[in-house]
C-alpha cells in the first residue's frame, strides 16, 4: 500500500470516527459540540472520498446509514413508508447540476412546476390519525423506526388532536400519516432563556435542540412546559383520496386544520426558484424561526415517486442550503471596548472561523452580565451565530468539551483607555468610566460640550470636532478656550474668516449660563431639565462639586443613581483638574444670590412642567425650552399625569393625543405668553 493511500485510509477513518462521535452527541445528548456547517463539511469530505474510492466503502459507514440513533427510552414505530432525509445543495451550480440529473433520468422533469419550503431548523416527526382522530406520534428516528412520543405530541398546542378541525371542510380519509417539523420561535427561545437565567438554571444553545430535548422527555409535562410549534408538509400515507401534488396537498393539509406555513411558493420553473431563494435572503432576517435552508420539490407527486431513491434521499427533492450561520471555535480572549458615552462593551477574540461566508476574529458579548450568566471563560468553545449583516455574537459556551484550562472573566475594575476606576451601579447592567478627559470619550465629550443644548459654540460641528480631536490641539473640553489662530490656521478648509467666527463662538460661550456648564459637563443622567435644577439649588460649581449623595436626593428630579452619578463624577481627580482648568480660562458662570431668589420664588412660570409639540411661529426648540425654563418652568420630553401643560404648534405628533387621553390643558405659543403676563 503506498503512502497516499494509508494517509486516505487514516481520513476516511478519522472522518467516520469524528461524524459518529457528533451524531451521539447531536442526536442522542441533544447537546451538539459543533454547528450543522461543520457537520456538513465532515460529511462532504467522507462522501467525496468514498465516491472517488468505492472500494473503501463499508456498510458502517455513516453514508450508508441513518445519523440518528433511536433511544431505548421509548418504544418503537414502524413507519408507513421510508422517512427520507434530503441531500444538499450549498451554491447554484449544485442546484443546477441537481436539475440536470433528474432531467436526464426522465425528460417530463424539463417541463414539471417545483414548490420551495423553508427548511425549519427543528425535529421531524410523523402524526398518525385514524377516522379522524390522532393516536399516535413519532419521531423520524432512523427513517424506517422512530420513537413513540405520542403523549409529548399532545402537549403541543398547533397539534389538531381531531381533523377536520372545521366541520365544513373537507373529509379526511379513514388513515392519515404527515410528516411535519416541530420546532421553537426565536422569540419564545429567548424569553425561554430568560426565564432560566432568573431562576438561576442553565440556558439552551439553540432553538433546535431545546425543541428535539423537550420531545424526548420521559415526562410530558416538562414538553407542556417548553413553546413548541409545529408545521406539516406531507403526507407519507393515506388510505382514501389525496391530493396528485404537493401544492395541492399543502392546500388539503391546512383545510383539514393543520398548520402550514404561508411562506410555501408555487415556482413554474427552475429560474423562478432561484429567484425565491434570492428573496429569501432577505426573508431570513425577518421571520420568527429559523431556517437553514429552502426545500425544493418536484411539483408532480407521481413524478417525484418515479424519479425514485438515491441512498436515503429522494431525487425528487433537495434541501437548498443558505449560508451557516452558527458555527462554533476557541474564545481566545475577552476585550473590552470604550464607546463614546463611557460605557464599557466586553467583546470576543476569536480563533479565525467563517460564518455566513465571512471570516470572523471577533464577536459582541453584549455586557459582562452575559458573560456571567451564561458561565463565558476565555479557552471555552463556543457557538458564535451571524445573522445577515448583524455583527457576529456569541450564544454561548460548549460546556461539554471543556478540558480545565478554561478560565472565568474578572470585568476590568479601571477603564482599559485611561486606566481610571470604572463605575457600576449592581441596578445597571453597563459599567461605565466617567472620566471627563478618557481618550476614548473625547470626540464625544467635545461634541456634547459644544452642542446647542449645552455651551452652544456656533459653527463647530463634529467633522471639526474629530479634527482637533485627531491633530492633538484639544484634549479635554477645557482646551477649546486656550485655541488661537496660529493653532487653526494651517488646517484644510480653515480661512481667516472661519477662523475669527469660530474663535469668537468659543469666546462667547463663556457667556452661557450655569444651567447649560452643568449640561455640557456629560455628567451621567444629567440632561437639561435637571441641569437648571442644580443650578438653581447650588448657584455655582464649588457648591455643586462638594454636594453630598444625601443633599442632592432632596434635589427635584435627582434620584439615586444620579445623585451617585454626579458624587463619582466630581469624586474623580481627572474631572476636578477639567474643572480647574474651566476657571483658569474664565469658564465660571454662577447664578448671583438675587437672580437664585428670583429663579425659587417669583417666575411666572414657577412649579410649572411643560411639554412642547409641534413647530411654534415664533421659537426653535431650544429657543422655546430656554424661554419656558427663563421663565421658571421646567420642560420635559413625554406627557404623563404631572405635566401641567403641553404648548402645541402646528403640525403636534402623538404627545398632543396623550395629552389628551389624561386630560392635560393643551396651549398654544399665544396661551404660554398670556400665562407667563397672568402670573407676573
Amino acid at each position: 500500500m503506498t503512502d497516499e493511500n494509508e494517509k486516505i485510509l487514516q481520513r476516511i477513518a478519522y472522518l467516520r470516527s469524528e461524524i459518529n462521535r457528533h451524531n451521539y452527541q447531536y442526536y442522542v445528548l441533544n447537546s451538539p459540540v459543533i454547528s450543522d456547517a461543520e457537520w456538513d463539511r465532515l460529511y462532504r469530505e467522507l462522501k467525496e472520498l468514498e465516491t472517488a474510492h468505492p472500494d473503501l466503502v463499508t456498510s458502517g459507514s455513516p453514508t450508508q446509514q441513518s445519523t440518528y440513533q433511536i433511544s431505548e427510552k421509548f418504544s418503537k414505530v414502524n413507519h408507513p413508508a421510508p422517512i427520507l432525509s434530503l441531500s444538499n445543495a450549498l451554491a447554484p451550480e449544485e442546484l443546477t447540476a441537481w436539475y440536470e440529473r433528474i432531467a436526464r433520468l426522465d425528460e417530463r422533469v424539463c417541463t414539471a412546476d417545483f414548490v420551495t419550503e423553508p427548511k425549519f431548523d427543528g425535529l421531524s416527526v410523523v402524526l398518525h390519525y385514524r377516522n379522524g382522530i390522532f393516536f399516535m406520534g413519532a419521531t423520524r428516528g432512523n427513517g424506517e423506526v422512530g420513537e413513540d412520543i405520542t403523549n409529548n405530541l399532545r402537549t403541543i398546542k398547533t397539534i389538531p388532536l381531531r381533523i377536520p378541525v372545521d366541520p365544513d371542510g373537507p373529509e379526511a380519509p379513514a388513515y392519515l400519516a404527515v410528516r411535519g417539523e416541530v420546532y421553537i420561535r426565536l422569540s419564545e427561545f429567548e424569553a425561554l432563556n430568560k426565564r432560566q437565567i432568573e431562576n438561576g438554571e442553565r440556558t439552551y444553545v439553540n432553538p433546535r435542540n431545546t425543541a428535539s430535548g423537550a420531545l424526548r422527555q420521559l415526562d410530558p409535562a416538562i414538553t407542556a412546559d417548553r413553546p413548541l410549534e409545529i408545521s406539516v408538509y406531507n403526507i407519507v400515507a393515506a388510505q382514501g383520496s389525496v391530493p396528485a401534488t404537493q401544492w395541492e396537498t399543502l392546500q388539503f393539509l391546512k383545510a383539514l386544520g393543520f398548520p402550514v406555513t404561508n411562506l410555501n411558493r408555487l415556482c413554474p420553473h427552475l429560474d423562478a426558484v432561484f429567484s425565491e431563494y434570492e428573496a429569501w435572503q432577505e426573508r431570513r432576517d425577518k421571520i420568527d424561526f429559523e431556517v437553514d435552508g429552502m426545500v425544493v420539490k418536484i411539483n408532480d407527486l407521481r413524478l417525484a415517486a418515479d424519479l425514485g431513491v438515491v441512498g436515503r434521499d429522494p431525487r425528487g427533492a433537495i434541501a437548498y442550503k443558505f449560508p451557516a450561520r452558527e458555527v462554533t471555535t476557541r474564545l481566545c480572549d475577552i476585550g473590552v471596548n470604550v464607546g463614546r458615552t463611557g460605557v464599557l462593551t466586553p467583546y470576543a477574540i476569536l480563533d479565525p472561523v467563517e460564518v455566513g461566508g465571512v471570516i470572523v476574529k471577533q464577536a459582541t458579548l453584549h455586557n459582562f452580565d452575559f458573560i456571567a450568566e451564561r458561565d463565558i471563560r476565555i479557552h471555552d468553545r463556543v457557538m458564535v451565530k451571524r445573522a445577515g449583516d448583524v455583527i457576529p455574537y456569541i450564544i454561548g459556551p460548549i460546556t461539554e468539551v471543556r478540558e480545565g484550562s478554561e478560565m472565568p472573566y474578572v470585568p476590568p475594575s479601571v477603564c482599559p483607555s485611561c486606566g481610571q476606576p470604572v463605575e457600576h451601579l449592581e441596578e445597571e447592567v453597563a459599567w461605565y468610566c466617567v472620566n471627563a478627559a478618557c481618550p476614548a470619550q473625547l470626540v464625544r465629550n467635545l461634541e456634547h460640550f459644544v452642542s446647542r443644548s449645552a455651551m452652544d459654540i456656533v459653527g463647530m460641528g463634529i467633522k471639526i470636532v474629530e479634527l482637533l480631536a485627531d491633530k492633538g490641539l484639544v484634549k479635554d473640553v477645557a482646551d477649546l478656550y486656550t485655541l488661537r489662530y496660529e493653532d487653526l490656521e494651517n488646517l484644510e478648509g480653515f480661512g481667516k474668516k472661519k477662523i475669527d467666527n469660530l474663535l469668537t463662538a468659543i469666546a462667547e460661550s463663556k457667556n452661557r449660563p450655569l444651567s447649560r456648564l452643568i449640561n455640557a459637563l456629560g455628567i451621567r443622567g444629567i440632561g437639561e431639565v435637571t441641569a437648571v435644577d442644580l443650578a438653581k439649588t447650588y448657584g455655582d460649581l464649588d457648591a455643586l462639586r462638594t454636594a453630598s449623595f444625601s443633599q442632592l436626593l432632596s434635589v427635584e428630579g435627582v434620584g439615586p443613581n444620579t445623585a451617585q452619578a454626579v458624587v463619582d463624577w466630581f469624586a474623580r481627580p481627572a474631572n476636578q483638574q477639567l474643572l480647574d482648568k474651566l476657571r483658569s480660562n474664565g469658564v465660571w458662570p454662577q447664578m448671583t444670590e438675587a437672580m437664585a431668589v428670583k429663579n425659587v420664588k417669583f417666575l411666572p412660570l414657577q412649579d410649572l412642567t411643560f411639554v412642547v409639540t409641534g413647530t411654534l411661529p415664533d421659537y426653535s426648540r431650544d429657543g422655546i425650552k430656554e424661554f419656558i425654563q427663563q421663565n421658571g418652568g421646567k420642560v420635559v420630553g413625554s406627557v404623563s399625569r404631572n405635566t401641567s401643560y403641553v404648548v402645541a404648534g402646528e403640525n403636534p405628533g402623538s404627545k398632543l393625543d396623550k395629552a389628551g387621553e389624561l386630560g392635560v390643558p393643551v396651549i398654544d405659543q399665544g396661551g404660554l405668553l398670556a400665562l407667563i403676563k397672568q402670573n407676573r
